[in-house]
């Protein structure tokens, strides 16, 4: 935070968006409700944990195009992928993926795959590429800029 010229604080963009968020992530899950992707044992996330939901079919075409995929769950319909926090911002993640603050979702998931190490992530860059690729989307910095 910046001081101004009558004393008040201008605060930066990326504050800004973080303060937001912590007004809407959700706290502690409504019985029956949505419930948070937890890590598996020995695993840490120092830059907390957001998840990208896909429908299960294109989950699976997801797997070969990635260099390295992080912790994965999935239920009947779809597949979430642990992302480091904040990883949608200034990104469009293309339809039909959703990206999902906080990792909370609404069915039991089973984990589907648990990487080396202690790191639950999947970089969320190839994912986004991948995903566009696979979805026929122009990733949103390739757009035309309309003013």
């Amino acid at each position: 935070m910046k001081p101004t010229s009558r004393g008040g604080q201008v605060l930066g963009l990326d504050t800004l968006v973080r303060l937001g968020r912590g007004l809407h992530t959700p706290g502690t899950p409504v019985q029956g409700g949505p419930r948070r992707l937890s890590l598996p044992d020995g695993m840490t996330a120092p830059m907390g944990w957001d998840a990208v939901a896909v429908p299960a079919d294109l989950g699976q075409q997801v797997i070969p195009r990635l260099p390295h995929v992080g912790c994965v769950y999935a239920d009947e319909t779809h597949w979430w992928w642990l992302v480091p926090a904040d990883s949608d911002y200034a990104l469009d993640w293309p339809d039909p993926a959703e990206y999902v603050v906080g990792a909370f979702v609404p069915t039991v998931t089973r984990l589907l795959h648990r990487p080396d190490g202690a790191l639950p992530y999947t970089p969320p860059i190839p994912l986004y590429l991948a995903l566009c690729r696979l979805t026929g989307t122009t990733p949103s910095w390739s757009r035309p800029v309309i003013a």
